[in-house]
């Protein structure tokens, strides 16, 4: 089972991935350049890490098809250690974020992305759709006709090609693009800016390189808290986009091999000379819109961009900005979910402001794990909220015997606390209280706190309290965390009364 797991991972879509690979080895480059520029860095840097990460995933990670490489969100939390500090010490942090995210896989904290909502992911998507559009603009300011005029002929044949008889649906249309406006430029002698502009390309293989600083103390206290954020930003992003290809594929990945992988991938890059990465949304659209599924357009993407920038370098150069920008705008486009925009008229406005949150957030700050986490707390205060009214008490009263029932359903806990309380009535004058459990559940200590209360207030009344109905997890938290059958307690949850 094994084996052929591995074979249809690796040799179902042969032709296919190589293809998508080379696409995206070629949107890579640019990418990874700009990447490097932003961190302050030589484009050696970027690209030795797109390198050396897409080829580590693919080999170990735990999602067939997905891209990782050098990131813009990435790049960005390693500004200043650069600036202050210099590129060793970069590379020391890369190794010690990669040691972090295996920790992270090991203690299967990629499972916590069942937490996640789905609002929270579709406005992930569409904030990434909308960054990957603003990042293009700079291409598309202050040029010249010419730069618009490539562009609008990328996009329509990116869109129309496909529909080419017979060859359309075979070759990736984001490489025609890509080819036939790197042939016009060259032939028309277009005066444009070209992958070459963005910088040099290297001319060597990488090697081994350990970071020349020393191993001490101070050495940790530089480096971690650059670290630690590169960690869960880029497991933060992996994990997303590793969500997002499973939707656009309709399969399953394996998060926390993901998350061990992308340390593993991480630690690769640090020793090669390349800044920390993770996987890239785009990349991974235009892979999977390119007909890219297994292992193989992963691994081809990493290798294909160390041919290309080593040894075909003049060819690489000559291609123009322009058609790489048409394959992103693609790529933002598609990335983009239209079908939230129809459904905000539909879904629950909770749903809504969580989206929207999500995606204000994340392009208002530029980072994603601001906004994630705004998403997630909006997620779980609003869906709190929201089963908290499913609470109520009913009653009713046996005269032969004075018992007043009350039968208690729904979830009590911090929100629904004080609803719980105020559900009984204390001054009523009864013998005997039954408090029915059987459709309840009480999930933390603010919630047997709030029946400690009740069960003491109708004692303080005289009225003998009794508990039914209690399942196990109910009962083992009242028996640990409860007070009202201490009697050495109930004076202090009391204040002494």
């Amino acid at each position: 089972m094994l084996l052929l797991s591995k074979k249809q991972d690796w040799l179902a879509n042969i032709r296919g991935d190589i293809l998508a690979g080379t696409v995206v080895a070629l949107a890579l480059i640019p990418e990874a350049i700009a990447f490097s520029i932003i961190a302050g860095v030589a484009p050696k840097v970027g690209l030795y890490a797109s390198f050396c990460i897409a080829v580590i995933t693919a080999l170990i990670g735990g999602r067939t098809g997905m891209i990782s490489a050098a990131t813009g969100a990435m790049a960005l939390l390693m500004v200043t250690l650069v600036k202050e500090h210099g590129l060793e010490y970069l590379l020391a942090a890369t190794l010690l974020t990669g040691v972090f995210q295996i920790i992270a896989g090991y203690l299967k904290l990629g499972s916590l992305m069942s937490f996640v909502s789905r609002s929270v992911v579709t406005g992930f998507v569409n904030a990434l759709a909308i960054l990957i559009f603003m990042a293009q603009l700079p291409e598309l300011t202050n040029v010249s006709w010419h730069v618009y005029a490539m562009t609008a002929a990328g996009l329509g044949i990116i869109y129309l090609f496909p529909y080419i008889p017979a060859i359309g649906k075979s070759i990736p249309s984001p490489l025609v693009c890509i080819i036939a406006l790197t042939a016009v430029a060259v032939y028309l002698n277009l005066d444009i800016r070209t992958v070459g502009d963005m910088g040099e390309l290297p001319d060597t293989l990488p090697v081994f390189l350990w970071p020349d600083i020393p191993l001490s103390m101070e050495t940790l206290k530089i480096i971690l808290p650059y670290s630690i954020p590169l960690a869960v930003v880029g497991l933060l992003e992996s994990l997303m986009t590793a969500t997002i290809v499973d939707d656009l594929t309709d399969t399953t990945s394996d998060k926390n091999r993901e998350s061990k992988a992308q340390g593993i991938a991480n630690i690769g890059a640090g020793l090669l000379g390349g800044m920390a990465g993770c996987a890239m949304i785009g990349q991974s659209v235009i892979n999977i819109k390119s007909g890219g599924r297994g292992r193989l357009s992963t691994l081809c993407a990493g290798i294909f961009l160390l041919i290309m920038v080593v040894f075909l370098s003049d060819w690489i150069s000559l291609i123009p900005m322009a058609a790489l920008v048409s394959v992103m705008i693609m790529v933002s486009i598609g990335t983009f979910s239209w079908e939230s925009i129809r459904n905000l008229k539909e879904y629950p406005l909770s749903t809504n402001l969580v989206m929207i949150a999500t995606v204000t957030v994340v392009v208002w700050t530029h980072n994603l794990a601001y906004g994630v986490f705004v998403g997630i707390l909006l997620a779980s205060l609003f869906f709190a909220n929201k089963i908290s009214h499913f609470m109520y008490v009913e009653t009713e009263l046996d005269e032969q015997t004075d018992t007043r029932t009350y039968h208690v359903i729904g979830q009590i806990f911090f929100n629904s606390a004080d609803k719980f309380i105020a559900a009984f009535d204390f001054k009523e004058a009864v013998e005997k209280v039954v408090i029915d459990l059987h459709r309840a559940h009480f999930w933390d200590i603010t919630s047997v706190t709030a029946l400690d209360k009740v069960v003491m207030k109708f004692r303080r009344e005289g009225a003998e309290v009794e508990l039914i109905g209690q399942n196990d997890a109910t009962s083992t938290i009242i028996d640990r965390f409860g007070v009202h059958d201490k009697p050495e307690e109930i004076e202090k949850v009391m204040g002494g009364h």
